[in-house]
């Protein structure tokens, strides 16, 4: 991704980089705040930081950080992170058809560095993949690279601001209510949409997930996210067959 300079000098990449700054404060005020979790968590400051470098996935981080506070089982840690970040599965089999003609190294630094809002406003942006038009697959990665990159260095910089600073952060600031704010965002960005078959499911694991993770919260190891997600998929894949098939006998 970044190793081509035709991608620098496309208009797309400054299109990518206009997009993405316009979003920078929130996705900041997020990182800030999970570093500044991170920090207070009882983590060790050296492993705080490497999490800050490496680890891109906020939500991840924040489900990981309680359940590292309260010596919880690496396999629950793991399940957890891994349940969370499901929907990049369902990014990456949506961007198959924008990067299967790509070297795998440039595949995997592309995966790595689209996150939820690069994803959005990127397939927002280009409905469809570049085919055999060379010059449209440049325009595509061009914005890729320019807005997941400036994505991942306003969040690995807020990030390390959160840990070095946390001591000097007052509470009252109330970052945890700006990340929640970022979150809703883009949640509400994926509800968001045209009226079809895509849309209802979407709609339904949202819902479904917020009502199993209120009535679970009392599960112990925050445990009440990973039924939560498990019920919305498994809700989800009984119900579409269902709605494909009547959409398919209306049609």
């Amino acid at each position: 991704m970044f190793l081509r300079k035709s991608y620098y000098q496309h208009p797309s990449f400054r299109a990518g980089l206009n997009d993405m700054a316009a979003i920078v404060p929130g996705i900041a005020a997020w990182g800030l705040m999970t570093g500044v979790a991170m920090a207070k968590s009882g983590m060790p400051w050296s492993e705080s930081v490497l999490m800050a470098l490496i680890v891109f996935a906020g939500s991840a981080q924040l489900a990981a950080i309680p359940l590292f506070a309260a010596d919880a089982p690496m396999w629950v840690i793991l399940a957890t992170s891994f349940c969370v970040n499901l929907r990049f599965l369902v990014f990456s089999a949506h961007l198959r058809e924008y990067m299967m003609m790509l070297p795998r190294a440039e595949r995997m630094l592309s995966g790595y560095l689209t996150a939820d809002l690069t994803y959005v406003q990127f397939v927002q942006r280009f409905a469809q993949g570049p085919g055999a038009d060379r010059e449209r697959m440049l325009e595509q990665q061009a914005y890729l690279a320019a807005h997941g990159g400036l994505n991942w260095l306003s969040w690995v910089l807020s990030n390390l601001a959160g840990v070095f600073l946390a001591s000097w952060i007052p509470q009252h600031w109330g970052l945890g209510f700006a990340g929640m704010l970022g979150l809703m965002g883009i949640g509400l960005s994926l509800l968001s949409g045209q009226q079809n078959l895509g849309h209802a499911m979407r709609l339904l694991a949202a819902v479904s997930a917020a009502v199993v993770a209120v009535l679970a919260v009392s599960l112990p190891l925050k445990l009440n996210i990973v039924v939560a997600i498990v019920a919305a998929v498994a809700l989800c894949l009984i119900v579409e067959p269902a709605l494909a098939a009547r959409q398919r006998r209306e049609a």
